[in-house]
């Protein structure tokens, strides 16, 4: 009797994760045009956004089937979830920019440029996995920095704003900022996974 063998299915899951970032770094690029003016490109946020999340569906099903993985599957589901919140938060920042009526400031662009810069030293982190831990940990660093000049910037702003004397309106100006900080903040959040995903490695 001729036996068959079934092989393990063995997805490309870590592949699956850097097609999300790269998708992220092109929402990202759009959200930095949009803060920078260029109105249009809030949709093209938006787009990437859904296309991330379709991506992010994909990986959470290979690694239902994945016999192993390259990097602990724990850590490639976070790591994705991690990516996802960051452009779902430059998706809200541009929802309700449009919805209160507020217009991209020197500041919400100089907070995006990092934003972007912090994305794309992700994007790096993640093509080095497994291989390479210390240029994983060297660019997830990059990624933490761009974060805290994030806070710096949103510090100087806010000193700003707390001099405005149109209350409504430093309100409106104040929520605006802490919702680019906290895409600075979700930024962190995947650099710090980063650092685990290697350190539980080694």
């Amino acid at each position: 009797m001729k036996r068959h063998w079934f092989l393990p299915e063995t997805p490309d899951v870590l592949g699956t994760l850097r097609r999300q970032a790269e998708v992220t770094q092109s929402g990202m690029a759009s959200f930095g045009r949009w803060a920078h003016g260029e109105a249009a490109a809030g949709a093209a946020v938006h787009a990437a956004e859904h296309a991330a999340d379709q991506v992010r569906r994909e990986l959470a099903q290979q690694l239902r089937v994945a016999f192993t993985t390259p990097v602990d599957a724990e850590d490639l589901f976070t790591l994705s979830e991690r990516l996802d919140a960051v452009l779902n938060m430059a998706k809200n920042v541009v929802r309700d920019a449009d919805l209160l009526g507020l217009s991209p400031t020197a500041t919400t662009a100089a907070m995006a440029d990092e934003a972007l810069a912090g994305v794309e030293h992700l994007g790096v982190a993640l093509t080095a996995l497994p291989a390479d831990a210390t240029a994983a940990t060297r660019a997830a660093d990059a990624a933490t920095k761009n974060g805290r000049h994030m806070e710096k910037i949103y510090a100087r702003a806010m000193r700003e704003v707390a001099e405005m004397p149109d209350a409504p309106a430093a309100l409106l100006a104040r929520d605006h900022l802490a919702d680019c900080l906290r895409l600075g903040e979700r930024i962190e959040l995947v650099a710090d996974r980063i650092w685990y995903a290697v350190v539980k490695e080694q």
